[in-house]
């Protein structure tokens, strides 16, 4: 017997059993206690193997899988949740957004993707969004300068803070890096 997850926007299921997978042990942190205060009972894992175990220990209704963990890919996680519980709802976060990847995570289960960083209200409200309907807009979106900081930020961190290697990778000059690293994130 497969129970059916579709149920109001605004209100929750029984069954609010949430599986958390992000290597950036910070984020998940903050993201793991932002979901307990809107109603989720959260387990968390930091690679795609302790994802797997939490979810065949016992699979959760939800799912929030980040896509390129430490040790593989988090959509190895989305596809061992179809498989054991169907019915289960999961989305993916990267920040590594592409076109490839979010059609090979809403083929192996995923019910939405989202850009890193996400806002947990973004995140309940994909989850819990019907089967037949996209989440709502949010209310105030990063505006595309954040976007682009933050991204920027990211892989200044993957490349241990080198400035060289991250400018290198992201096909820019060291010099504007330098001056785009020294200012204060935009609103």
């Amino acid at each position: 017997m497969t129970e059916d997850l579709t149920f109001k926007p605004d209100e929750l299921p029984e069954d609010r059993t949430l599986v958390l997978v992000d290597d950036d042990r910070a984020f998940l942190a903050r993201l793991a206690r932002a979901m307990e205060l809107r109603g989720f009972e959260v387990r968390a894992a930091h690679s795609v193997a302790e994802g797997l175990d939490l979810i065949r220990q016992s699979a959760p209704a939800f799912a929030v899988v980040d896509m390129r963990l430490e040790d593989g890919n988090g959509l190895d996680v989305i596809a061992e949740l179809a498989k054991v519980r169907p019915q289960s709802r999961a989305i993916v976060l990267t920040g590594y957004g592409n076109i490839a990847t979010a059609v090979s995570a809403v083929k192996l289960g995923a019910v939405d993707y989202l850009a890193k960083p996400a806002d947990a209200d973004d995140i309940t409200d994909s989850l819990l969004a019907p089967h037949d309907e996209k989440a709502p807009p949010p209310e105030n979106p990063m505006s595309a300068d954040r976007v682009r900081w933050e991204h920027i930020q990211r892989v200044y961190e993957l490349c241990n803070r080198n400035v060289s290697e991250t400018a290198r990778r992201l096909n820019m000059h060291r010099r504007t890096l330098q001056r785009i690293l020294a200012k204060r994130a935009p609103k």
